[in-house]
């Protein structure tokens, strides 16, 4: 059975996903047809459900729930790990230097590139920045010189949040802090989806061999796949690193209770109604 199966070429995807996609572990008799795109594009074909099995920003997840079950395993949540948003010119300067009230006044002043209006990145921008209204999405390989240029503000995700220092750019907040300090839960950044038409055993079947696909690759690790260097090639591989250590940890293995509970805030503040998980995600 060929199943479709789209993810990011960003290395925490390719990490995951080398072992399912490459042979590495027993798939029996499940082929993955794979399509690698970036997470707003997978945010879209998500609600034209136009693959099997995605991954998707937790963002777009309320408009998506009548066709798709939430995986277990795959997804990327954490602590310390929210987008940023930065500046050409240093906002925020010393410490103390502007009051909260002062950056939002700056930040509402200003045009910000997001990186795509179903990301999770653009939830978390407007839960701390509800007034800035004058934005601009963009794919997030796109921010860095969108700000470079002088053009605006950026949220910046992915790799983007270890190399905008190089390119002397400079960041105003974490805007995942806003988030764990109002909730007190990890921040859920993106997940894997499967289609729910799908039969159970066969979804179960599914979520348990990105699970295994993923502990094939910490039981490999430091060590960096070719799989993932090919598809991250302006990368070094410290940086590589750096983003799989911050992306990939024991939420991906498994959402666990924390998890669910972060998904389901979320999902709640963008839906305005509750979500039973037992509607949301996938049986283990």
């Amino acid at each position: 059975m060929k199943l479709t199966l789209g993810f990011s070429p960003c290395p925490n995807d390719t990490f995951i996903f080398d072992a399912l996609v490459n042979q590495k572990i027993d798939t029996g008799d499940l082929e993955f047809e794979v399509m690698l795109e970036d997470v707003q594009t997978l945010n879209q074909w998500a609600k034209e459900g136009k693959l099997d099995i995605s991954k998707i920003s937790y963002g777009v997840t309320p408009k998506i729930t009548d066709s798709y079950v939430v995986l277990n395993s795959g997804g990327a949540l954490g602590k310390g790990v929210g987008p940023l948003l930065i500046s050409k010119n240093d906002v925020q300067g010393t410490k103390d230097e502007y009051s909260w009230q002062e950056i939002q006044d700056v930040v509402n002043a200003s045009t910000i590139a997001v990186p795509g209006e179903d990301t999770t990145a653009h939830f978390l921008f407007s839960q701390a920045f509800p007034q800035a209204t004058q934005k601009v999405f963009k794919r997030f390989d796109e921010i860095e010189a969108f700000v470079s240029c002088g053009e605006g503000l950026g949220v910046i995700i992915h790799e983007n949040r270890f190399t905008y220092q190089e390119k002397g750019l400079h960041k105003i907040i974490d805007l995942g802090d806003y988030w764990e300090q109002t909730t007190g839960n990890p921040i859920p950044l993106g997940g894997i989806v499967m289609k729910r038409s799908f039969d159970a055993a066969l979804i179960q079947r599914v979520d348990a061999l990105i699970h295994e696909s993923l502990q094939y690759a910490f039981a490999h690790y430091p060590a960096v796949t070719e799989y993932v260097r090919c598809h991250a090639q302006e990368m070094s591989e410290d940086v590589m690193r750096q983003h799989i250590n911050l992306y990939v940890n024991n939420y991906s293995l498994n959402l666990g209770d924390a998890g669910k509970a972060a998904v389901l805030q979320m999902m709640e503040t963008l839906g305005g109604k509750p979500y039973p998980p037992q509607t949301v995600f996938a049986q283990q």
